[in-house]
C-alpha cells in the first residue's frame, strides 16, 4: 500500500488536492533491476506497452524510497491524471519541478508517468540532470523516447528497462492460481495485462476491458503519436498481422496482398505503420539472422504481440485454429520476459524459430504443438542438431509428455514447463 500526496500551487497558495491510495502486487525481476540505480546520476527510463504495469512499478520505487530515505521529497507527475493537465510544453515541466524541490538536492525524486504527453520533455529533463537537482524517473510508451528524444540529447545518460505484460509466472501469482493445463488455457486466452486481476478471467468481462484497451493503443499511442491518416488501413493491418503471426514475410507482400484485397497502398506506406505499431511495443519485429552470427537478413520477418489477450480479441478468438500461433507467440514472450534478444535463426536451408542473445549466451527454440508423428521429430530435431555449439536447445510442444527427457543435447518440454524456467 503506497499513499501519494498531490500538492500544487494556485494563486500562491498550496492546496491539498486528494489523496490516492493504490495497492499493487510486487513484480522483483523489474524492480530489482531498477533499484540498483536509485541515486546515480542517469535518467532511469522505464518503456513499455501502455497497460503492462509501467505506473505500478513507479510507486513501488516510491514506496522503497520513502520507507528507506527519511525525509524523500518525492515529486510524482501522472499525465492521465487531469490535475497535471496544464504541464503541457517542456518550460511547464520545468518551472513545476523547481517548485517543488527541496533545497537538499539528494532528497529529491522526480517521477514522471507517460512523458511523452509533454512536447520536447527531454530539454527539461536535460537541464534537470545536468543540474543534479533530482534523481529522475520516467516512463513512456513509445520507443522513440529512445531512438529520437531522449537518445539524440542524452546520449549515455540514461538506463532503459524495458517492462512486459505478466509472464506465465506472474499471472498466476496475480490471480491467485496454481499452475495446470487450465491455467495456462487461461493465460493463452486471455494474456498478461495486469489490470485482468480486478476482473473475471471471462470473455464477456475480460475482451471488454482488452478491446477498451487495444482501442486506447492504437488512438494515443499510433494514429496520434504517428499522425496516421489511413485508420481503417491500420486496422487492417493489425488484424493481418493477428492472423499471420509467426509467419514470415515482408512489406512487400503484405503491400501485394492488400492489392489483391482491393486495396492500393505502396510498400512504404505499410513499412511506416509496422514501424508505428512496433514503436507501441503494441507488436515486436524479429529480423532473421544467421545462426553463425555472420548476417541479418534485410528481407523477411515475423511480427509477435506484446500481449496475448490483444491479439486474441483482435483476430477473435478460436482454440483450434489459432493455437499454433498463440503457442508460438508465447515462446516468444517468454524469451524477451528473460532478457533475451531474439532473432529467427536460418542456418542452411533450415530455420530455428527463435535464437535469443543475453549476456554472451545463447538458447535455440523450436516450436511445434507436438512431435509425436515421426516426420515432425526429424524436422524439429535436425534444424537444432545443425548448431554445433553447446548452449541450450529446446523443443518446445503443447501438450506432449516429453517433460525433460534429452535428446543428443536438446531438452524436450511441453509448454506449461517452459513457461516456468528461468532461462
Amino acid at each position: 500500500m503506497i499513499e501519494i500526496l498531490y500538492i500544487f500551487a494556485k494563486k500562491k497558495l498550496k492546496i491539498k488536492l486528494f489523496i490516492m491510495s493504490e495497492k499493487y502486487i510486487a513484480r522483483e525481476k523489474y524492480i530489482e533491476k531498477i533499484r540498483a540505480f536509485i541515486g546515480k546520476n542517469v535518467i532511469k527510463v522505464i518503456t513499455g506497452q501502455r497497460r503492462v504495469g509501467k505506473s505500478y512499478i513507479l510507486l513501488h520505487l516510491i514506496d522503497d524510497i520513502k520507507n528507506s530515505i527519511i525525509g524523500a521529497n518525492i515529486i510524482y507527475i501522472n499525465f492521465e491524471l487531469e490535475v497535471f493537465r496544464h504541464l503541457k510544453t517542456s518550460k511547464d515541466l520545468y518551472e513545476y519541478v523547481n517548485s517543488k524541490l527541496v533545497e537538499n538536492n539528494t532528497l529529491n525524486y522526480l517521477f514522471v508517468d507517460e512523458i511523452q504527453e509533454i512536447s520536447d520533455f527531454q530539454n527539461a529533463i536535460r537541464s534537470l540532470l545536468a543540474e543534479q537537482k533530482c534523481d529522475i524517473f520516467i516512463t513512456g510508451s513509445n520507443s522513440n523516447l529512445l531512438s529520437g528524444e531522449l537518445a539524440t540529447s542524452l546520449s549515455g545518460r540514461y538506463v532503459n528497462f524495458e517492462i512486459h505484460s505478466l509472464s506465465y509466472k506472474e499471472f498466476q501469482l496475480f490471480h491467485n492460481l496454481e499452475k495446470s493445463q487450465q491455467t495456462l488455457e487461461k493465460y493463452l486466452t486471455f494474456g498478461g495485462l495486469p489490470f485482468l486481476k480486478n476482473l473475471q478471467l471471462s470473455e464477456n468481462q475480460s475482451f471488454e476491458y482488452l478491446k477498451n484497451v487495444y482501442s486506447t493503443i492504437l488512438l494515443k499511442d499510433v494514429v496520434a503519436r504517428e499522425k496516421i491518416r489511413n485508420i481503417a488501413f491500420l486496422e487492417n493491418l493489425v488484424l493481418f498481422l493477428a492472423d499471420n503471426v509467426g509467419s514470415l514475410f515482408s512489406a512487400l507482400n503484405i503491400s501485394k496482398y492488400l492489392k489483391n484485397q482491393k486495396i492500393d497502398i505502396s510498400t512504404q506506406v505499410v513499412i511506416n505503420y509496422l514501424r508505428s505499431l512496433a514503436n507501441s511495443f503494441f507488436v515486436h519485429k524479429v529480423v532473421r539472422s544467421d545462426v553463425a552470427g555472420i548476417k541479418i537478413f534485410e528481407i523477411g520477418e515475423k511480427y509477435y504481440f506484446e500481449d496475448l489477450g490483444l491479439r486474441n480479441v483482435i483476430s477473435g478468438f478460436n482454440a483450434v485454429k489459432d493455437i499454433a500461433k498463440i503457442l508460438e507467440n508465447a515462446v516468444y514472450l517468454h524469451l524477451i520476459q528473460c532478457g533475451y534478444k531474439v532473432f529467427v535463426g536460418k542456418i542452411g536451408a533450415k530455420e530455428i524459430d527463435f535464437v535469443g542473445e543475453k549476456d554472451g549466451k545463447k538458447i535455440y527454440v523450436q516450436v511445434s504443438l507436438t512431435i509425436m508423428e515421426e516426420k515432425t521429430q526429424n524436422r524439429e530435431f535436425e534444424s537444432l542438431l545443425l548448431v554445433q555449439d553447446n548452449y541450450a536447445k529446446y523443443i518446445v510442444t503443447l501438450k506432449d509428455m516429453y517433460i525433460g527427457n534429452d535428446y543428443k543435447g536438446i531438452q524436450c518440454l511441453n509448454l506449461n514447463e517452459f513457461l516456468e524456467i528461468e532461462l
